[in-house]
């Protein structure tokens, strides 16, 4: 039933895909990356309705002030801060602990048991490859968009990772396929949702 459990991500991408473009982009975002007073108060009154947001908006105006001076860190300089070593020592875990996921999709896919645990470090691979990509990119596109567009892309590879999972039986090279579809599914989530 593991094809059913996968299906059903899919289905709530799709229902979060549909209804993204009615809300608007975070407040926060707004003020405190983009600068977008206006947007901001647009965009508060549109989600907490027409009452008094103006405590929330200073609020965020004095978090503003105090992150003034900081300094936005890029992925090599966060690598380097001792201070977050707990954390990335967690997540290096986690991913890791990918090795064991989507043995039954690559055993569906009829390939060879050898060949599973490489496989397996690739999708650890490809998850690390979007964390970092994500880190990148996520202050210059903006959260809303890089969801959008995972979420579109989530919903492609799916229907195109079933399609070769089932022709892997007819077609030799659809296993390949199938294994970059996952690799490509994980890297879309990662910088996505």
């Amino acid at each position: 039933m593991w094809n059913v459990l996968l299906s059903f991500s899919g289905l709530v991408a799709l229902i979060q895909l549909l209804f993204l473009p009615f809300f608007p982009e975070s407040p926060p975002y707004l003020l405190l990356q983009k600068g977008d007073k206006a947007g901001c108060l647009k965009a508060m009154k549109q989600l907490w309705g027409e009452g008094n947001c103006h405590t929330e908006f200073d609020d965020m105006m004095k978090e503003k002030a105090v992150t003034k001076g900081t300094k936005i860190m890029n992925v090599l300089e966060v690598l380097k801060e001792p201070s977050v070593y707990p954390q990335l020592s967690i997540m290096l875990l986690l991913l890791l602990s990918l090795q064991l996921c989507g043995l039954k999709i690559f055993q569906t896919a009829n390939l060879q048991e050898s060949i599973i645990p490489y496989v397996s470090l690739g999708v650890a691979i490809s998850e690390l490859i979007s964390i970092i990509f994500c880190s990148s990119i996520i202050d210059r596109f903006g959260r809303r968009i890089l969801l959008w567009g995972g979420y579109l892309l989530m919903a492609l590879i799916l229907a195109l990772l079933e399609t070769s999972l089932l022709l892997s039986h007819q077609f030799f090279w659809m296993r390949y396929c199938s294994v970059t579809l996952v690799f490509l599914f994980i890297i879309a989530y990662g910088i996505g949702p």
